[in-house]
């Protein structure tokens, strides 16, 4: 038997439009979207790999508020999460995540969405808090001892060991990552922790007789054996 037009008003659709209150949405998605910008300035501030991507960051934001979402609407109701399970379970996603810490940080943009979904305000905000306090704590003594890569072109042995003892006196740590031998040139890179952020042996060692080239860059394991 065709269902008619009044039939079709009286569907369970409708019936659940008010199963989640709107002051609660409402609450809720704002939360998530503060909190999730707390997590993108957190990252930020925190991030120490070699390239910053911004369009990660707008992405923590945004898993806070869809996770929200997709819990109000679960918890709304128990059939609805049955078939979500089910339909997530299907769900991959492939791109690959090169930052350990970017793991972590999106952990965190899910956990958020869904203790505010929950509605455990208080500890999504303070847990929240204490998390984003810890994460700054320790990239901030990282920061301060962070290795660089120091790359030398030499075309004579007097040159290699003239450089190798100006870069020990001026730095914390030296340690010899790989030597390569050419035609008339050696590549040393070094692996380098500065002294109170002091590069200036840099410019010495380029003045230096029979070093044609001086790099000193960043490392963080990513890009060097």
């Amino acid at each position: 038997m065709a269902a008619t037009f009044q039939d079709i008003f009286k569907s369970s659709f409708l019936e659940r439009m008010d199963s989640v209150p709107l002051l609660d949405m409402l609450l809720a998605l704002v939360l998530a979207f503060l909190l999730g910008l707390f997590i993108f300035l957190v990252y930020q501030h925190s991030y120490s790999g070699v390239m910053y991507s911004p369009s990660f960051g707008v992405t923590l934001v945004a898993l806070s508020l869809i996770t929200t979402l997709l819990i109000l609407a679960v918890t709304s109701n128990v059939v609805l999460s049955l078939g979500m399970v089910g339909a997530l379970s299907i769900v991959r996603f492939r791109a690959a995540v090169k930052e350990p810490m970017d793991i972590a940080f999106l952990f965190w943009a899910i956990a958020v969405g869904i203790v505010l979904a929950a509605g455990l305000i208080p500890l999504a905000v303070l847990g929240s808090l204490f998390v984003g306090a810890v994460l700054l704590v320790f990239s901030r003594r990282r920061g301060g001892n962070s290795p660089y890569i120091l790359v030398l072109r030499c075309h004579s042995p007097g040159a290699e060991s003239a450089a190798r003892d100006l870069v020990e006196s001026r730095v914390r740590r030296l340690s010899l990552k790989s030597k390569s031998v050419g035609p008339g040139e050696t590549e040393l890179n070094y692996e380098v922790r500065l002294r109170d952020g002091d590069a200036g042996f840099v410019d010495e060692l380029g003045d230096m007789e029979g070093i044609s080239q001086v790099v000193l860059v960043s490392y963080n394991g990513d890009y060097m054996g």
